[in-house]
């Protein structure tokens, strides 16, 4: 007869026949000890094996486990009770490492529900971004450093354009220019152009940091060092090398291979299932999944490896603040400028690529001072509320030595009165010799100054590179293949068709045209395109191989 109250005392004394026994005479009987229930839970690597009565041997050799993984409640439950059995019955730890992630919010801030359904539809969000987005945009977030998470479809798109659209262009870019079934072997990771030299070291350098990373578990630090090289990678790499992609150059060629090559295995863990098509279209193997981690510690790029990618990343900020100077100007990159003055302590490590510099900028001519004094200094502005109750009388002496210029900077370190001032007490002020034209470098190490003027001849030059864009745009738009030479016909007047005459060769040059003829817009045929505040039409011919 079934019970009606399931309590103590009630059930005390019930027994019931052992099913096990086939006899038939062994009861069952209630165990009157009742212990909290993360008892059981902390007694789950032995018990599941039933250790010591079996497993013995497999046991010593697999415990304690080499991590655990459970969302961060779980510190004071089952993390604790784990220890507690451990170092009661074996005298050492139930785990080496732990992951402990926070806690997974539906896109309403409150806590997942399925009964609330406040969350993308996972069925959804596979058929739209892929499983491989979702699965990013969990390892990348501060879910596994303890934080919480909102699930939002505008986060898993985030991990979409910041790490599965670079790795897979790049390698769309590498099979457009190059027959990818040649390249199905090891290739070489030997080059003298500086490029090359400076991707590999780059790719290295991030292979070694990933793998220190996921050594430790730290998964989030790991797709951010992925995330960072495939903007080196995309932005810089490939985009500066286009024109050897386009010439065919074997050296650009093979080293693009080895980095994808290189890359996807080392992503395969973060990103299974774009690593695994970009890596079997690249080598023809059977699966990414089945090759070891990448060895790159052979990899032999010069003595001056370290000297090269410090000098290219400065080269890449240089960059990158001049072109945010010229967008606050609201200066096209295509307009060409007069100068681009560089002031920086290590500008002697910049000579070499002054060139490269001038392209990307877009500038005629790139100038450099190892004396950053030669435009402008930084000016030391205190913060005495935050500094007062740190530093109690002493902030009197900091502040004097601060009016009085006696403080220095070393990278990040700065000091005044003998005190090393902390980030939030202090700021940094640009003081310029010409504050329109003038910015700092990251870490205000070095200054930079470009000249804004535009005169005629460069305004000129810069419609014809806007012509060139047309161009280019047309003959995307007409299927032509990037190797195809045409015919040109350009439809401008006034000084639209003056800068299209004066730079004829240099359009011709850009867009592959045997012959280029220059006449009113209203005689040239297409959709009109609006250039200098006048129009551009354009007609183009493919010209039979």
């Amino acid at each position: 007869m079934r019970p009606d109250d399931l309590h103590r005392p009630a059930i005390d004394e019930l027994t019931r026949p052992n099913p096990d026994d086939p006899t038939g005479r062994s009861m069952m009987r209630r165990v009157p000890e009742v212990l909290d229930c993360w008892f059981e839970s902390g007694s789950m690597p032995f018990a599941q094996v039933h250790y010591p009565f079996e497993n013995r041997e497999w046991f010593d050799s697999h415990y304690p486990g080499d991590f655990i993984v459970e969302y961060i409640g779980q510190t004071r439950g089952w993390f604790y009770t784990l220890h507690v059995l451990a170092t009661a019955l074996f005298d050492r730890p139930a785990f080496r490492s732990c992951v402990s992630h926070g806690i997974v919010l539906g896109n309403d801030g409150a806590k997942m529900s399925k009964s609330l359904r406040n969350y993308p539809d996972v069925n959804e969000v596979f058929d739209t971004f892929g499983s491989d987005a979702m699965r990013w945009f969990l390892m990348a977030s501060p879910v596994l450093r303890g934080g919480n998470l909102i699930v939002t479809e505008q986060g898993i798109r985030e991990g979409v354009r910041q790490a599965i659209l670079p790795l897979w262009n790049s390698w769309y870019f590498f099979a457009l220019y190059a027959n990818a079934e040649a390249y199905q072997a090891a290739r070489s990771v030997q080059s003298e152009h500086v490029l090359d030299r400076y991707i590999l070291a780059k790719t290295r350098a991030a292979v070694t940091e990933m793998e220190a990373l996921l050594d430790v578990y730290n998964v989030g630090a790991a797709c951010q060092a992925l995330r960072d090289h495939l903007e080196v990678l995309t932005n810089w790499y490939i985009r500066r090398s286009r024109t050897r992609f386009w010439a065919g150059e074997p050296a650009a060629l093979n080293t693009l291979w080895t980095v994808l090559e290189t890359v996807t295995r080392a992503a395969a863990p973060l990103l299974p299932l774009t690593t695994e098509v970009i890596w079997r279209g690249l080598t023809g193997g059977a699966s990414v999944h089945l090759q070891d981690w990448p060895d790159v510690s052979d990899w032999n790029l010069g003595p001056d490896e370290q000297e090269l990618a410090g000098a290219m990343d400065l080269v890449r900020s240089v960059c990158s603040t001049a072109l945010g100077l010229r967008k606050a100007h609201q200066l096209r990159v295509r307009l060409p400028l007069a100068s681009l003055t560089i002031a920086h302590p290590a500008a002697e490590s910049l000579a070499p690529f002054t060139g490269l510099i001038a392209e990307e900028v877009n500038v005629k001519a790139v100038e450099l001072s190892s004396e950053p004094a030669t435009l402008g200094r930084f000016e030391l502005v205190v913060n005495p509320r935050l500094l007062g109750p740190r530093l109690g009388g002493q902030v009197q002496q900091v502040i004097r030595a601060v009016k009085a210029g006696s403080w220095t900077q070393a990278g990040d370190r700065v000091e005044a009165a003998g005190v090393v001032l902390e980030p939030g007490e202090y700021e940094l002020k640009l003081a310029a010799a010409d504050p329109d034209s003038t910015s700092a470098l990251p870490g205000n190490a070095g200054l930079i100054t470009l000249d804004l003027r535009v005169t005629p001849d460069l305004a000129a030059e810069g419609t014809a590179r806007d012509v060139v864009r047309i161009v280019q745009q047309a003959r995307r738009d007409a299927g032509l293949a990037v190797s195809d030479r045409i015919r040109l016909e350009i439809g401008a007047d006034g000084a639209v068709a003056d800068a299209v005459r004066a730079h004829a060769g240099f359009i011709a040059a850009e867009t592959l045209a045997v012959d280029l003829a220059v006449r009113p817009t209203a005689e040239v045929g297409g959709e009109p395109h609006p250039v200098a505040d006048s129009a551009v039409t354009v007609a183009l011919a493919r010209v039979p191989a």
